[in-house]
């Protein structure tokens, strides 16, 4: 019987599952080679460019937009800007079926490029209701599943939580402890980042970090989140805390507009100063604040800048 390159495709895949499984058990600590060209520690996420991105679970695409399916967006990057890691966010698949994400990692490959984190949606780790967590827990195993196959090392986890809920380091440290769990089992590190103002506070989440204790629940630092409702030296200080927990991933953006339609400047001089005497060898990955405008030139110019502070 003769199979067809797809079939093929998908035998590779598992064959790779089994092997990070295996791999996995043997090791305590996340294995990744970083590269040390500048260049090549960029990536472009895929969140900027939501409104062009058009796949049905996309709430934000421009329909007056000539859009494209996320699986062309590997070439777009590569071409536009000469950067070949992209982190993709979950909302912009159009399918979790195994035909589309063979036939999307096969698109990554051909563009010469690398997928280096996913981002994941929200899930209520610390809610008081059992059942709540529990879905945040197996929706990050899935998730992981997916990372596998689409060749990610990382997802980024976000944390979500009801209005005036309190977090819970507790609540979220078992919960996110048993995704971290999963993730060590699959060679796949869980990054959290410091977005949401409360559920995602930087504190917050350091302190869940040291009380699950484990290599593959990491923080994945954004230079200016932290700047909402805050001033610029709590936005250093949540970025060094952030740092000091950090693997594989940050979030690099130079301003930032707020829903009072207040601008913030991010000082990138700073940041990269920090990130280098943290000894952080990871990816720096472009999230241009679209707010300020559209995202192609201003992904540009971010990664212009970030390319002077890292030479």
């Amino acid at each position: 019987m003769s199979l067809s390159r797809r079939d093929v495709l998908w035998q590779l895949l598992f064959v790779s599952l089994a092997s990070r499984a295996a791999l996995s058990a043997a090791s305590a600590v996340p294995s990744l080679s970083f590269p040390r060209q500048p260049r090549d520690r960029l990536a472009v996420t895929s969140w900027p460019f939501r409104n062009y991105i058009n796949t049905p679970g996309n709430k934000a695409f421009d329909r007056g937009k000539l859009g494209f399916d996320l699986k062309e967006f590997p070439s777009v990057v590569a071409r536009r800007f000469g950067v070949h890691n992209i982190n993709p966010l979950s909302a912009h698949f159009a399918s979790t079926d195994q035909a589309y994400l063979a036939t999307f990692r096969e698109a990554v490959e051909k563009a010469g490029s690398h997928v280096v984190d996913l981002g994941l949606s929200g899930g209520r780790f610390y809610d008081t209701d059992a059942s709540k967590r529990q879905a945040g827990v197996d929706y990050g195993r899935q998730w992981i599943d997916i990372a596998v196959l689409v060749g990610s090392p990382s997802v980024r986890q976000h944390v979500a939580g009801d209005l005036g809920a309190k977090p819970d380091v507790a609540l979220a440290a078992e919960s996110l402890g048993q995704v971290a769990e999963y993730g060590s089992k699959r060679s796949i590190v869980v990054n959290l980042e410091n977005d949401n103002a409360v559920s995602e506070d930087p504190f917050f989440l350091t302190a869940v970090i040291e009380e699950v204790n484990s290599p593959y629940l990491r923080a994945l630092p954004d230079f200016g989140n932290s700047l909402l409702g805050h001033d610029a030296e709590f936005n250093r200080k949540a970025v060094a805390a952030m740092l000091s927990h950090a693997f594989n991933m940050c979030h690099v953006k130079d301003t930032l507009k707020d829903k009072e339609g207040q601008v913030h400047e991010i000082d990138l001089k700073t940041m990269f100063q920090m990130a280098r005497h943290a000894g952080y060898p990871g990816y720096f990955s472009m999230e241009y604040d679209i707010a300020e405008g559209d995202p192609f030139p201003g992904t540009e110019r971010l990664i212009a800048k970030t390319l002077n502070y890292l030479t």
